[in-house]
């Protein structure tokens, strides 16, 4: 499976645009996007959208790739980390809702969970 700086630099490549003229679009140094290309720095969000633009790849796709690497980096290490992804993705279906204002979490009951 290929990373999210490879799949960003092969399209980038196969389109023939330089690191300068696509970071110069990001507004970022063109280091920084090698770093990312390489997997050596991690983009955020909004890089992430807007390299989907630029390189016409679909934005879903690559978020949810970028999204998946930012999990793994988190929980590679613990020795409970699939554990905790299953218990975090059973959260996610019973619903969960974050308050934009204060930052809580508050887990909603449904009547029948998500995928059930």
């Amino acid at each position: 499976m290929k990373t999210t700086g490879e799949i960003i630099r092969e399209k980038r490549e196969k389109k023939g645009l330089l690191l300068r003229h696509v970071s110069a679009q990001l507004d970022i140094d063109p280091a920084i996007l090698s770093k990312i290309e390489r997997g050596e720095r991690k983009a955020t969000r909004e890089q992430i959208t807007k390299l989907a633009d630029i390189l016409e790849l679909d934005k879903e796709s690559l978020l949810i790739q970028y999204l998946s690497e930012k999990i793994l980096y988190e929980i590679q290490d613990e020795d409970l980390g699939i554990q905790a992804l299953k218990v975090a993705e059973k959260t996610i279906k019973y619903g969960v809702t974050k308050n934009k204002q204060n930052g809580r979490i508050t887990i909603n009951k449904r009547s029948k969970p998500v995928g059930d």
